[in-house]
């Protein structure tokens, strides 16, 4: 049974995210909607969080390249919910209500649809970013939200001082107020009484629907905001009233909290082989919390081709996750990610990489530490990985090495 959290929360999930810093996986798509873990699509961590928490009505904010999400979510989202009872995963498009043709920031989207949001009669609103792999259980915090009487409550990672300069951090007191925030600082503030770390933010937010009006309609006639939660809402919030950090609690059940944020092709990239390790942080097989996603129709993945000697065709995988429709017509793969639909012919040879639906690679194809897109061939006897110079030549080639083959490329033996 649904319980009360359905009645008085909101979710809105941002994903209308570009995601230039994952290169040309998502020229045709949005962040939110980039293939993950060999049959989800990265939206689908922070959805499945929503629905296993027991939070069913749900507005998916689009804008950049949305058509991929929009299908997505229409095949894999609808069956979830039950309208019936006033529950719904909806995706909603700029207003417009600033004159802008799009949303100047992630502020800015929400005061757009903020009579969207008051129509709904909840009293407060839970904000998501669609884009981090991590598992949570939201619902502790909005209780502590509501006792704390709070106008905003912030979700807050742990992480060493000498990583924090890449993510907004927070200052807080010892009752986690914040009393500052500050946006890739150089010289972090760490966490009191602990100078080793310092509070991330997650980009998870909850706030009280008649404070956020108050803060959202000043930014928004504001010449001088940048129209962002981060930087402008939480300064003005706590300006007017308390805003609380709550610290992150892991449902992966692992002594390390795992979250990700999963913007740059080295993240993303590392992320997924997070999946292929023997005892991952971030279990996919954990079925007292299942990760749902638009179901694929397709039969079991086949091995074939089991011939003796060095030169003999063998069709394995080790330590790699292998979807539904892929056939390994006796081709070698290793910790790698193998998305549905895939044909992997003979004496090719993966290692440590992502392979998006309807892959095809040739006859021995060696492919290393890539990504390849949908629908991409292969040609026989390809190298990829293998020599940086070449593959820099030819490919989007990541700062760690990552080579990135994009949709629609012709790739040349």
């Amino acid at each position: 049974m649904i319980g009360s959290y359905n009645r008085w929360t909101l979710v809105v999930l941002l994903a209308g995210g570009k995601g230039e810093r994952l290169g040309p996986l998502t020229t045709v798509r949005c962040k939110p909607a980039v293939p993950f873990g060999g049959i989800y699509r990265i939206i689908d961590m922070t959805l499945s969080n929503c629905i296993n928490s027991s939070l069913r009505r749900i507005f998916v904010f689009t804008q950049y390249v949305p058509a991929s999400l929009n299908r997505h979510l229409r095949e894999g989202w609808r069956f979830i919910t039950r309208p019936i009872i006033g529950e719904f995963v909806e995706s909603l498009a700029p207003q417009h209500r600033t004159g802008e043709e799009s949303f100047r920031g992630t502020a800015d989207a929400l005061y757009q649809n903020l009579p969207v949001l008051e129509q709904e009669d909840a009293q407060v609103v839970l904000v998501l970013s669609g884009d981090h792999i991590y598992k949570m259980d939201y619902r502790p915090m909005l209780d502590f939200h509501m006792q704390s009487g709070a106008d905003m409550t912030i979700g807050a990672v742990e992480t060493p001082k000498a990583q924090a300069s890449g993510f907004g951090i927070f200052e807080v007191d010892a009752a986690s107020r914040v009393i500052g925030f500050a946006e890739k600082p150089v010289d972090p503030k760490t966490l009191p009484g602990n100078p080793e770390q310092c509070l991330a933010s997650m980009g998870i937010y909850v706030f009280r629907i008649a404070a956020l009006r108050k803060a959202l309609e000043e930014s928004a006639g504001d010449p001088q905001s940048t129209h962002d939660i981060g930087r402008d809402i939480v300064w003005r919030m706590m300006k007017r009233g308390p805003v609380m950090a709550y610290r992150f609690v892991d449902m992966n059940k692992k002594a390390s909290k795992y979250w990700r944020d999963v913007g740059t092709v080295d993240a993303y990239w590392a992320a997924n082989m997070d999946l292929v390790a023997v005892d991952p942080e971030f279990n996919l097989y954990d079925r007292h919390w299942p990760i749902y996603t638009a179901q694929v129709i397709a039969p079991p993945p086949k091995f074939v081709f089991s011939e003796a000697g060095p030169e003999g065709r063998m069709g394995t995988a080790t330590d790699s996750l292998v979807s539904p429709g892929t056939i390994i017509s006796g081709g070698r793969i290793h910790r790698s990610v193998i998305g549905p639909f895939c044909r992997i012919n003979s004496y090719v040879q993966i290692q440590e990489s992502i392979l998006f639906d309807n892959v095809e690679v040739g006859r021995r194809a060696v492919i290393k530490r890539a990504i390849i897109d949908k629908d991409v061939r292969i040609p026989e006897g390809t190298q990829i990985g293998v020599n940086a110079e070449e593959d820099r030549r030819r490919f989007f080639v990541s700062p760690g090495g990552i080579v990135v083959i994009a949709k629609g490329d012709v790739i040349q033996a």
